[in-house]
């Protein structure tokens, strides 16, 4: 989700997102037209100093934000955005960029589980998301993973992330990488709400295995009182209650 990344990622998105299995009822079934949804963002470093209540006043009611990267990056605003967020009355949630071919996926879970992307049932945090998208860097789009190789990594950061902090990571993702990427696995959306990358008027197709989205990323030019420039805009299917009862499991 950096602005340096904008030119591979995610052009393709589409995808909906399925509740964990655990979680089901927080995720409404039913598709943005037919259901209550809630307006969110999410930034980085890149949208420089954020006024939070400005933000909140404006009606963002939740936010992703990022935490770290690969095994050795941590966002530089990232500890002032996630306190300046949460004291706002903004639900927040941590989010880790993965590097797939520079460790494995343990190594990264334990490393965002230790620099911001821990859970606590405060009705303001939700648990932290991977974002597993097109490689921006050298190493192919698939990160030089077959697509067995990739579900093992996906798995082993999922299954240490739960071991960490008790709960199902969100996955970030597009539905043309997945289904190239991961050979259409279906393995995680049994547990994992899947946050949709398409940039459009509609959330599109589903990745496969995937029945109905949790959050959707639907536009990287949004504007938003108290963020300078662009911003990312996303939606939880639901409505703030719905999204409470995520972030506190419950």
């Amino acid at each position: 989700m950096a602005r340096t990344r904008l030119s591979v990622r995610r052009l393709l998105a589409a995808g909906l997102t399925v509740a964990a299995t655990a979680a089901a009822a927080l995720v409404a079934t039913a598709g943005p037209a037919a259901a209550a949804t809630t307006p969110g963002v999410d930034v980085s470093r890149y949208q420089g100093s954020i006024n939070w209540t400005s933000a909140r006043n404006a009606g963002i009611q939740f936010a992703f934000i990022k935490a770290t990267e690969g095994t050795s990056f941590k966002d530089a605003n990232f500890n002032t955005n996630y306190v300046n967020a949460y004291n706002a009355g903004v639900i927040r949630g941590a989010y880790h960029f993965a590097r797939p071919n520079i460790s494995a996926g343990s190594t990264q879970a334990n490393y965002l589980a230790s620099n911001g992307g821990a859970w606590s049932a405060d009705s303001r945090t939700l648990p932290a998301a991977l974002d597993i998208e097109a490689n921006p860097y050298s190493g192919g789009y698939c990160y030089g993973l077959s697509t067995t190789g990739m579900r093992n990594w996906i798995q082993d950061f999922l299954n240490t992330y739960r071991s960490r902090t008790g709960r199902y990571a969100v996955i970030y993702t597009t539905t043309s990488w997945w289904n190239q990427c991961t050979g259409s696995w279906t393995g995680p959306w049994a547990n994992h709400p899947l946050w949709l990358a398409r940039w459009s008027s509609t959330p599109g197709a589903l990745p496969a295995g995937a029945s109905v989205w949790s959050f959707w990323q639907y536009t990287s030019t949004g504007s938003v009182s108290g963020i300078s420039g662009n911003v990312d805009r996303n939606y939880w299917n639901g409505d703030r209650t719905r999204l409470i009862a995520l972030a506190n499991n419950t």
